[in-house]
């Protein structure tokens, strides 16, 4: 700006000092200073809630909020048990006596290996994956009627279910679903409508790793000898003869298991199923098969 004068070093000037608008423009610093807190003129006993009408009835009020005094969650001190309830996974009960009455009324087939899909598809039991729901826990309610041979997949079950199953000739065996299965697996026809792939099941978390590696929970990763050893103890602990699994003649059906990355009977990870036009289309690319695979 050396030697310019008059318009020239206005213009000048303009080119390299900031412009001012409506947002940049502010007051100067200590200008302005809060207002303060009234006094408050009418008394202040009314808990925030004012005269009558709809504010004195709280009808608007936020939750747990107490007019004036201290709500109960801050009444009372915080409970460690209660920590991260919202993030456990629950299990809807289904008891042996249920799932007797569903194989006596032809909702189950007993000739096929029945899991979560197939107890959902009877139209009595459902699960809410949005309510943190997992599966199946089988109880051991009506144990001492229940009398099918079956091959079933729960998610859950204790010792006596597992001792009413086997007793029968039966096969139980405990498994894993991730959310994204889960899914999946409560409506089986919209998951085919959106034409998505099957996608892989996913290992279980850490916490309950140790449960589904176990052969005395029927575990889905456990090792299949510690699982034949764990039969013949349980059933030399309740005092029943076990049947010979080799000798049966559904051997084939008992046998039958899902790979540790299947969903579906049948339908491998990676396909995709279209019902409009009843094809199942199967990935033909290496990279996909490995992905699926692994």
């Amino acid at each position: 700006m050396a030697g310019k004068q008059g318009k020239d070093l206005a213009l000048s000037m303009l080119r390299v000092l900031p412009r001012l608008s409506l947002g940049n423009i502010k007051n100067n610093p200590g200008s302005t200073k809060q207002p303060k807190r009234g006094r408050g003129q009418h008394g202040g006993n009314k808990h925030g809630c004012g005269n009558k009408g709809a504010t004195q009835r709280q009808n608007y009020l936020r939750l747990g909020y107490e007019t004036g005094n201290t709500p109960f969650y801050l009444r009372f001190g915080k409970e460690p048990y209660y920590k991260g309830h919202h993030l456990r996974r629950e299990y809807p009960p289904l008891s042996l006596q249920m799932l007797q009455m569903y194989i006596d009324t032809n909702r189950l087939d007993i000739s096929r290996p029945i899991d979560l899909v197939s107890l959902i598809n009877t139209g009595l039991y459902n699960i809410n994956v949005h309510y943190k729901h997992a599966g199946v826990h089988l109880t051991d309610q009506g144990a001492h009627c229940f009398n099918a041979k079956i091959n079933i997949e729960v998610q859950w079950a204790s010792e006596p279910v597992i001792a009413a199953i086997e007793r029968n000739g039966g096969v139980i065996t405990t498994a894993y679903y991730d959310t994204h299965c889960l899914h999946a697996m409560a409506d089986t026809e919209l998951f085919f409508n959106r034409g998505e792939p099957i996608p892989r099941r996913l290992p279980p978390p850490t916490d309950c790793l140790e449960y589904y590696s176990s052969a005395a929970s029927r575990g889905y990763l456990a090792d299949p000898e510690k699982i034949s050893h764990e039969r013949l103890v349980l059933a030399q602990k309740y005092g029943y003869e076990l049947p010979k699994i080799e000798d049966d003649p559904d051997y084939e059906m008992l046998c039958e298991r899902k790979d540790p990355r299947q969903m579906f009977y049948g339908l491998e990870p990676g396909w995709l199923v279209s019902l409009k036009d009843r094809v199942i289309l199967k990935p033909k690319a290496e990279y996909l098969k490995e992905f699926y695979a692994s």
